[in-house]
């Protein structure tokens, strides 16, 4: 399984996009960096978009990704609860503001749109997939893929503490996971270094080891602050622990 963050913060720059994580160059989970992550061609290879949440950071890419696939004549299926679909659907693909490319062109849309459920797994061109719930402002859900050779990854999505019920669903050799700002600055549904070893202690009693541990959506004027961080519960949890950033590559 190879995987490639897109876009790892939770804020927009020239040198930062939002949060965006690329699976085998055809699935995608959540749309925060996918149009400037990559190029037209790696584009329209993609199957298909899993979004976790309907905050604009993870979804603001869907519409103009929708546009390059009408303008090529081709679709893909969107996947998400229904709750964040019909925010989607709602306020993006409203007709005003974009087309509705959940229904253009008539017969053929451009958008299949997939209603997931919650710990009820189902299968994406050959991957296993889960969506766990998570603890967030929103109805929010991260996901395990589990690919054909089984190799499993699990991405959180934006989440806060006490994730003891999620930790209980899974069992990733990598773990992707939000870490927003540094201590300084602890803010209710999102992570510290400080939270993120709180949890993964919690993880590795229930299950007996450490994944490879990844985090994401900093908030990019605490960058510096939270490498530092981070670096000092790795050498505490003796697991490895690193900081995503935009281009990143990963292979299981």
């Amino acid at each position: 399984m190879d995987i490639k963050i897109l876009g790892a913060h939770s804020r927009e720059s020239l040198q930062t996009r939002m949060i965006s994580i690329l699976v085998d160059n055809n699935l995608v989970i959540d749309a925060g960096g996918l149009t400037s992550g990559l190029s037209m061609a790696d584009q329209l290879r993609i199957k298909a978009v899993l979004i976790t949440h309907s905050h604009y950071d993870h979804i603001r890419d869907i519409p103009a990704f929708g546009r390059n696939f009408l303008l090529n004549g081709t679709s893909f299926d969107l996947y998400s609860t229904q709750q964040t679909l019909a925010v989607i659907t709602g306020y993006l693909f409203d007709g005003k503001i974009y087309p509705n490319f959940h229904e253009y062109p008539p017969g053929n849309p451009t958008i299949r749109l997939n209603v997931i459920e919650q710990l009820k797994p189902f299968r994406i061109e050959g991957y296993d997939v889960l969506a766990v719930p998570v603890n967030h402002s929103v109805l929010t859900v991260g996901y395990q893929i589990t690919s054909p050779d089984d190799k499993v990854v699990f991405y959180t999505s934006d989440t806060g503490q006490d994730l003891a019920d999620c930790w209980e669903q899974v069992s990733p050799q990598l773990l992707i996971i939000e870490v927003t700002n540094s201590n300084r600055l602890e803010e209710k549904g999102h992570l510290t270094p400080n939270l993120l070893k709180q949890e993964l202690m919690v993880f590795q009693k229930m299950k007996g080891y450490l994944p490879e541990v990844v985090t994401v959506h900093m908030n990019p004027p605490m960058d510096e602050e939270i490498k530092e961080e981070i670096a000092v519960v790795a050498e505490e949890l003796g697991c490895p622990i690193t900081v995503g950033y935009e281009g990143m590559k990963l292979h299981l």
